[in-house]
């Protein structure tokens, strides 16, 4: 029975952090569309997208930026992540890596 409750507890805690890697992805995409509606720089795009989400592995997300026409059109910003699992004993469980994928678009506001 208890080492039923440790697995069960182990997973819990991985549960929260693959959701707080979540919650991360999803303001580096925003952080990121914020810097490519007023800047073409894939760099400094990158940088602004990774100080939103300061925990996130660098090696681990993937960014693409796809921009359609001048000003006033949109700008999208794809942020992919594969989320280790850390907390040991449960990695059959979740699968390694786990991938989070989402994307955000903003107008632009330049060009």
């Amino acid at each position: 029975m208890l080492p039923l409750v440790l697995v069960v507890a182990l997973a819990l805690v991985q549960t929260g952090l693959l959701v707080r890697d979540r919650l991360l992805v999803e303001a580096a995409a925003r952080a990121g569309a914020r810097a490519a509606a007023i800047q073409e720089e894939p760099s400094a795009i990158r940088s602004a997208a990774l100080a939103a989400a300061p925990s996130l592995d660098e090696g681990a997300v993937d960014l693409a930026v796809s921009r359609e026409g001048v000003r006033g059109e949109p700008v999208t910003v794809s942020v992919r992540y594969l989320a280790s699992i850390r907390v040991p004993f449960v990695v059959w469980l979740f699968g390694d890596p786990v991938s989070m994928t989402t994307s955000t678009t903003a107008r632009q506001e330049f060009g």
